[in-house]
């Protein structure tokens, strides 16, 4: 999709659709016998839809036309607006913007708004505008957002390139860009280092969103948070936390990627005396099995309605209040004069996608696209891993200067809500003796900015590693990554990512059980989604027999965002042990020996 909305504005395109709804010309399309899912005013009304080119000239009473060059007949169904997902990265997919397409038009998501940090923090500059040149020509409306974090935490990890205020300038005044992607550097932001000040007041001049990422920021942080230009959030963590940062004036992108937040969050919003317009919704992170076998953004509203939020305030949320949100005024309702983005709904419970106009054109039908795809434009970016083969000494945990005795070290508790741990092991001919109920994780330097030199650490709360786990997807840095006990376990799964220069693999007992190929950067592949979420599902599977995981925080995915400095408490990144809270780093885990 291109010269959006501008291209709404030619006069001939106004004249013909003016003529179509004064029944002095004929439709291009007619769609009849539906139901208008009216998202402004909540009501379910009967009518006809008349379309001229990309736009909707006409909503009518049934049966009141029939002059159309195209009449299709959708037998009572209802017809709300395109979805809109305000908040995501195409990454999370593992596949490349034309491969996601593919997926989700046909199951009602005509917008996304994709903040590609990954491809800025492996690629730099490079890798956004790849993200753009690759999203052209498509189904889908894809609206990019400045990275504003390459790195997230900076001075906690070192990425694959570093923006500071030229670089996000220089994003800023591409067309194709809509904002500063979310901001995650909390710390930055309140302690106003000069970094996040220069980025945040880059967007605020350009007159663009200014996105956030608001972990765990309450009372004055949050103020403050909201004080320095920040306008959204997507990470509610619970019904009281989203209500608080509403009450704050933040849009929020309610995600779908935390399922267990849900139903605290509808019980919030039915609360309320009326449904909030700042609400959005948003799928963040979405793997590709997920988005296959049962979908993205649709997905994520028939689970809000299946927990008790009205089909209507779910709906509404992610057309007209997101079409507000991004100042696209073409967008987010049925009406005369707006874009012809249109899906057709069998029913307002199960949200069963029948049709789906973009723009006018009918580009799906009962789950399948009704034309194939353009090739991709321009070539993408491989060749990313920067890293030679390992071996089991790399991902042998020693206690520097010490041969034989014992030590206390530093442990991360836990995943995703971390705490500092401390453990006392024995050190035996420089090697620590791993404790029962603990594992290892590791850290690799990728991208050739510094010596590839493995931080390792004990992970307590993880249960035990029965192999290993190596990924390259690693937020946000997306240095090469590893859980596991065995080192032998561990260097033959980080050899079988490396090999395959990027993606995932499980290893156990000295041999690859499970792995997915993610060469584009080391995050998505340019195979089609469905096979892609077939060699994913297999790495789970395998990743099932190592690991135990114990829902909702100890989940597989926990392995992603493990190293997400930004967020606080200790996180391992390539630098060392961080604190996401202090910014302090620790080269290696010794506290002190104790004998």
């Amino acid at each position: 999709m291109t010269d959006e909305p501008h291209d709404l504005h030619e006069s001939g395109l106004r004249d013909r659709a003016v003529r179509a709804a004064r029944g002095e010309a004929p439709f291009d399309v007619l769609l009849t016998g539906g139901i208008v899912v009216d998202v402004a005013t909540g009501e379910l009304r009967e009518a006809d839809i008349g379309l001229t080119g990309p736009l909707i000239a006409s909503v009518h009473p049934r049966g009141s036309r029939k002059d159309a060059a195209r009449i299709v007949d959708i037998a009572g169904r209802f017809v709300a607006p395109g979805l809109i997902d305000t908040h995501m990265h195409v990454e999370s997919s593992m596949v490349t913007p034309r491969r996601y397409a593919e997926v989700v038009v046909p199951q009602g998501t005509t917008t996304i708004c994709w903040d590609p940090h990954e491809f800025g923090n492996v690629v730099g500059l490079d890798g956004v505008r790849w993200a753009i040149d690759a999203s052209r020509g498509l189904p889908l409306r894809v609206l990019v957002m400045a990275p504003s974090c390459v790195p997230s935490a900076p001075g906690l990890e070192l990425a694959g390139a570093e923006f500071n205020k030229p670089e996000m300038q220089e994003m800023l005044r591409a067309s194709a860009v809509i904002g500063v992607a979310e901001v995650m550097d909390m710390r930055g932001v309140l302690s106003r280092s000069d970094k996040m000040r220069d980025i945040i007041d880059a967007g605020l001049a350009s007159s663009k969103l200014v996105c956030g990422h608001a972990r765990g920021l309450t009372g004055a942080d949050l103020q403050g948070f909201a004080a320095a230009g920040i306008e959204s959030d997507h990470e509610v963590t619970s019904g009281d936390d989203l209500l608080e940062k509403l009450r704050a004036g933040f849009t929020i992108e309610l995600r779908g990627s935390h399922d267990y937040v849900l139903p605290g969050a509808v019980v919030a919003l039915n609360q309320l005396p009326q449904f909030p317009q700042t609400l959005t919704i948003c799928t963040d992170d979405v793997f590709p099995d997920d988005l296959v076998s049962v979908g993205g953004m649709v997905d994520v509203l028939r689970r809000l309605v299946r927990y008790g939020l009205p089909p209507i305030h779910a709906l509404r949320a992610a057309t007209i209040n997101a079409a507000m949100r991004l100042g696209r005024r073409d967008l987010g309702v049925v009406a005369p004069g707006r874009r012809a983005d249109l899906i057709v709904l069998d029913d307002l419970t199960s949200l069963g996608v029948v049709e789906v106009f973009a723009s006018g054109r009918h580009v799906a039908q009962g789950g399948k696209l009704l034309e194939a795809l353009r090739p991709d434009p321009v070539a993408a970016p491989t060749g990313t891993m920067k890293l030679s083969a390992l071996t089991a000494e790399d991902f042998t945990l020693r206690v520097p200067n010490m041969t034989d005795g014992r030590a206390k070290l530093r442990s991360i508790v836990r995943p995703r809500f971390t705490e500092w741990g401390e453990i006392v092991v024995e050190v035996r001919n420089g090697a620590v003796v791993l404790p029962d109920g603990v594992s290892v994780m590791a850290v690799v330097h990728r991208h050739a900015r510094a010596e590839p030199t493995p931080r390792l650490a004990i992970i307590e709360d993880w249960g035990t590693f029965r192999g290993a786990l190596a990924t390259t997807v690693s937020h946000d840095s997306h240095n090469l990554t590893l859980f596991g006990r065995d080192p032998v376990d561990m260097a033959a799964a980080a050899n079988a990512v490396i090999a395959a220069r990027g993606g995932m693999a499980v290893a156990q007992h000295g041999r690859v059980t499970g792995q997915v190929a993610l060469p584009i950067g080391g995050l998505v592949s340019e195979a089609p989604a469905a096979d892609v979420a077939a060699d994913f599902a297999a790495v789970k599977r395998a990743a099932d027999g190592i690991a135990e995981w114990k829902p909702p925080t100890r989940v597989f995915k926990a392995v992603v965002g493990a190293t997400l400095a930004c967020n606080p408490g200790p996180h391992l990144t390539d630098r060392g042990l961080t604190d996401g809270t202090t910014g302090e780093v620790f080269e290696d885990s010794l506290i002190e020996r104790v004998g």
